[in-house]
């Protein structure tokens, strides 16, 4: 067992440094000072954080941390702990390491007793959260899913039957295939989807799944809030063929739809695959 007093020790100290998804505003007064105090500053792309500096009037030089130098890089900012030199990881947009490079730093930071301290500000998925309509918690984030079908079928199916509501972000131009997917691996559920958070743009647009697949182009950054599995949605009465039809009008393939049903009932999954085929070949 470890416990820190972030405040009360002599460390050196790695600040995780939430900033605006959208409206600069939307940043705290500490985050501000600690942008400005803080002798070395990191981002992943600087070119983005700097816009941010600028509308500050911070004059500071950003190193950048991605995902490819991110080893590298977090050698180096130890030194500089070990030093006694404070290091300012900010946030192209939102919070730190969510779905942002640092979480090797992070752990190489705690693991050689340094302080890690984060900076609480805006966060896009749960700023969609709240906004969507949907149950707030529990709630599961997913983050970006896989940009390819097969592979995120794949992760949905591992989330399927997960109570909670589902929190994604998505790109524009991968948001019609992303929702094909919900649809077919998830269901035809309540969602919500948020547009350009916090900007002049902002956009919400909820319903099912189906009807939101109508809407032909996207634009901007999005969030997307799924509601949960709910037992009691899908509960079917009839045969196990019934059952299992039920199912894939819902959105499931033929075999999500068989397993279903073996769990619903208890009965082998390979009893309902023959008794399923002995009915339909008919």
């Amino acid at each position: 067992m470890e416990r820190t007093s972030n405040y009360r020790n002599h460390h050196a100290t790695l600040y995780l440094i939430s900033t605006p998804i959208g409206n600069m505003e939307d940043i705290t007064l500490r985050a501000l000072r600690t942008l400005k105090e803080v002798p070395i500053l990191f981002a992943e792309d600087t070119r983005v954080s700097q816009k941010l500096l600028k509308h500050y009037e911070i004059d500071k030089p950003l190193q950048s941390l991605h995902e490819h130098n991110e080893m590298q890089k977090a050698d180096w900012v130890l030194d500089h702990l070990a030093q006694g030199t404070d290091v300012g990881l900010m946030s192209d947009a939102g919070m730190p390491l969510m779905h942002d490079p640092g979480r090797l730093l992070v752990q190489k930071a705690l693991e050689s007793g340094y302080n890690v301290v984060c900076l609480p500000g805006a966060n896009a998925a749960l700023t969609g959260l709240v906004m969507s309509g949907i149950d707030p918690t529990p709630f599961y984030f997913a983050g970006f899913l896989d940009p390819k079908t097969t592979k995120r079928q794949t992760e949905l199916r591992q989330i399927q039957y997960r109570p909670e509501t589902l929190v994604f972000y998505e790109a524009p131009h991968r948001i019609q295939p992303f929702l094909k997917d919900i649809l077919t691996v998830l269901g035809d559920r309540p969602i919500t989807i948020l547009r350009e958070m916090t900007k002049a743009f902002e956009e919400t647009i909820r319903g099912k799944v189906s009807e939101i697949l109508t809407i032909p182009d996207w634009k901007g950054e999005l969030v997307v809030v799924v509601a949960g599995y709910k037992e009691t949605d899908t509960s079917p009465a009839g045969t196990v063929v019934e059952q299992v039809d039920y199912f894939i009008r819902s959105g499931l393939s033929k075999t999500d739809a068989m397993k279903k049903v073996s769990e619903m009932t208890d009965i082998p999954k390979n009893e309902i695959y023959r008794e399923y085929l002995d009915n339909t070949r008919h």
